[in-house]
């Protein structure tokens, strides 16, 4: 019986130390071969790259969040600098993506500058053979989509994606990958997400240290709530338990290039 998972998106150097070990603890005693952490600016990739290298289950990838103030030409021009002389350590790029949920916050915030800076980055990507890990919810995926089809960019992952179903749609055709976190449990619209798209192009992750509601409120975002996404997909997918953790966590090695 193999069910082992990988969480496909977290913030490992946004934890506590003391947790950050505990979960490096419980993923050499549990079923977790692996977690990609995903960074958040140069001085976040820089402790990722850390932490990988203490840590053997611990797969970096390197970007900017986009829901921040943008770096300078001068802070751009650094991270990909050091990007490039890293690329060896990256698994992927990301995270990287557009503000949406800042420009709800600051409707007149101007997207060009973070338009750009996505554009560098999928350069960058195609450059280096590497995937990219997507923050683009509802109709921000759509110009991320016409960006990656401009860049002939295929190895993409929309992480914890939410959006309407012209836009799901489109996506599946493409091929494009997407997580859910744990909110599966609970959530109608991220059930409705799975029950469309593909088994084949879901993986599942966590985005911790990010809280949840349900049944995890209160606890410490963990990679083993993973099992509980994954019992939920099962049965909104009528598949089989063991499959679906077999698919879920074959799709994460290849789409990473794990082993």
């Amino acid at each position: 019986m193999n069910r082992q998972v990988i969480d496909a998106h977290l913030h490992l150097d946004h934890y506590k130390e003391n947790e950050i070990e505990q979960i490096i603890r419980d993923l050499s005693i549990e079923s977790y071969p692996a977690l990609i952490s995903v960074s958040y600016h140069l001085q976040s990739c820089k402790q990722n790259l850390s932490l990988a290298r203490k840590h053997s289950q611990v797969k970096p990838a390197f970007g900017f969040h986009p829901e921040q103030k943008l770096p300078t030409a001068q802070e751009q021009q650094l991270l990909f600098q050091w990007m490039a002389e890293h690329v060896e350590d990256m698994v992927a790029v990301g995270e990287i993506g557009l503000p949406y949920y800042t420009r709800k916050e600051a409707p007149a915030l101007k997207i060009e500058g973070y338009i750009s800076l996505l554009e560098q980055f999928l350069v960058f990507a195609k450059k280096w053979n590497k995937p990219v890990v997507l923050h683009a919810v509802y109709e921000d995926a759509d110009l991320v989509c016409d960006l990656l089809e401009q860049h002939h960019i295929r190895n993409a992952h929309f992480h914890w994606f939410k959006g309407a179903a012209p836009t799901i749609e489109r996506m599946i055709r493409h091929g494009y990958l997407i997580s859910v976190t744990p909110d599966v449990v609970y959530e109608p619209e991220i059930q409705a997400l799975v029950k469309k798209y593909p088994l084949e192009k879901i993986m599942v992750e966590t985005d911790g240290p990010w809280p949840f509601e349900g049944p995890f409120k209160g606890m410490m975002t963990h990679p083993r709530m993973i099992h509980e996404s994954v019992k939920v997909i099962a049965e909104i997918k009528n598949e089989d338990l063991e499959r679906v953790y077999q698919q879920l966590y074959q799709n994460t090695i290849n789409f990473y290039k794990l082993y």
